[in-house]
This record gives structure tokens, C-alpha cells and sequence, in this order.
């Protein structure tokens, strides 16, 4: 029988791990939670479901979920975010698993996202994601801030049931991240010299929104999906303009802003 520990990190979410960890509580064998020096109740709203509450100053999304994973006991690890709810059709899926003979090395799951005021049915869903996976043939990689599990050997299945995401409470919200996540996307650029040229703000603010909004239907997703297409073009253009205005700094001799 397959044992699994659901790892969890977070910082400042009292709002949302309590119904996160309250969906894993019946799937999953140990929940280990990372936390990154909350100042609000978080630690204590975690503490009510397990004995492991680690605290860890942030080292970055992708190295505190490789954190989170090493101080879990059983192979098998489920990683959720504390803005993620486990479906029960979606926890049926998994129970069914802990005695299954397949020899799949992870599993990916159909994310669903709450954006505002809304469910999104097309532009970004079905959002598959590997979130269940035997650690000894996988890793947590990825380039900041966007981790993600990479399947070193072996197949990857597919599990029944949403994954349920509540990500943005407000458009407010959203250009808030945009603006976070934007500098450190740029910052991630600049140290692998990266190559941008005058052209690549356009070009791929112009693609993710023509992907979203057209191939993937968003239009179908009312005044939301629109703004998802279009918060989506304007975060891929601010990361790449970040990166040339920064390298424009560094070449002109001004004083340098930083990727803020």
C-alpha cells in the first residue's frame, strides 16, 4: 500500500491553508507544512492538522518546495499550494491509488481556477499539472517564480477530479503578483543572460494573449476570461521590458533601479 505525504508551503495565509489543509487531511498519510515566518496565524491554523510545521526563511518557490519535499517520510508526495482545494471526486481518485499496481511514476491532475468572481472553464482550464508523484523518480525543478515537478524516468498518468484554485480575490490582487512574479522572472533572465531583444515584449505579450483568449476560448469566459488573456500579455511584456530597461541602465551608466 502506497503511504503519501502532502507537502505544503506557505507564508501569511491564514485566509486559505485552513480549507487547503482540510481537503488533504483524509488522502494523505502526514502533511508536512513549510512555512516561511508567517506573522499572522498561519503556524497556528496549520498546527491543528500536523506536528510538522517547519519554519524556514523563504529560499525561493522552487528550493522551499525541494525543502518541503526532503523532510517528508513517505516516497510518495503530494504538493498543493495553500490556495488549492482536493476535490472529493478528486481525493476518490487518489485513495484509489494507495493500492493500485499501475506503475505510473507521477500524476497529473485537471486544475480549475476561481478568478474574482468566477470560474474559468476555458482559458485556463483545464490546467494539468504534475501534483502527485514518487519522489525517487522525480523532482521539483522549474525557473522562478513558476516550480514545477519534473519526471526524471518512468510514465506520467492522469487522475479524475478538479483540483480547485482560488487565485486572485481582485484585479488588484492580480497586478499586485504581476508586478512580484514580473521581477522575479527578470531577475532569473539577467543571470542566465538570457537573450531579449526590442521585439520580444511584443511578440510574446501578443502570443499568450491570442493563445488564451482565442485557441483557448477565453472569450467564452465573459469579461473575466478577457482579463485573464489581457493581465496575462501584460505580465509576459512587463518581465521582458524589465530585462531591457535593466540592461540599458547597466549599458548607459545610470543609476541602477534594480528589476523592481
Amino acid at each position: 500500500m502506497r503511504k503519501i505525504s502532502a507537502c505544503i508551503i506557505s507564508y501569511n495565509e491564514e485566509a486559505k491553508i485552513d480549507d487547503c489543509l482540510a481537503s488533504l487531511a483524509p488522502v494523505v498519510d502526514e502533511i508536512v507544512v513549510v512555512d516561511s515566518n508567517s506573522t499572522d496565524r498561519t503556524v497556528e491554523i496549520a498546527s491543528r492538522y500536523t506536528k510538522r510545521v517547519i519554519p524556514q526563511a523563504f529560499l525561493g518557490y522552487v528550493a522551499q518546495k525541494q525543502l518541503a519535499i526532503s523532510l517528508a517520510t513517505h516516497d510518495w508526495v503530494l504538493v498543493l499550494d495553500c490556495d488549492e482545494r482536493v476535490t472529493p471526486e478528486l481525493a476518490e481518485s487518489i485513495r484509489s491509488l494507495t493500492e493500485s499496481e499501475d506503475d505510473h511514476s507521477a500524476y497529473e491532475v485537471p486544475r480549475k481556477t476561481f478568478y474574482v468572481y468566477r470560474w474559468l472553464n476555458h482559458c485556463w482550464y483545464p490546467e494539468w499539472r504534475v501534483r502527485l508523484f514518487d519522489r525517487r523518480r522525480c523532482e521539483q525543478g522549474g525557473t522562478e517564480p513558476h516550480d514545477k515537478v519534473i519526471v526524471r524516468e518512468g510514465s506520467t498518468g492522469r487522475l479524475r477530479g478538479d483540483l480547485l484554485h482560488y487565485s486572485f480575490d481582485s484585479l488588484s490582487g492580480h497586478v499586485r503578483t504581476l508586478n512580484s512574479f514580473t521581477s522575479i522572472a527578470a531577475r532569473e533572465l539577467v543571470e542566465r543572460r538570457k537573450k531579449v531583444t526590442i521585439l520580444t515584449p511584443f511578440t510574446h505579450a501578443f502570443w499568450i494573449c491570442f493563445k488564451l483568449y482565442i485557441l483557448r476560448r477565453g472569450f467564452l469566459d465573459g469579461f473575466a476570461g478577457f482579463c485573464v488573456a489581457m493581465l496575462s500579455g501584460v505580465h509576459v511584456f512587463v518581465k521582458y521590458a524589465k530585462v531591457l530597461s535593466y540592461r540599458e541602465q547597466v549599458k548607459r551608466g545610470v543609476r541602477l533601479t534594480g528589476l523592481e
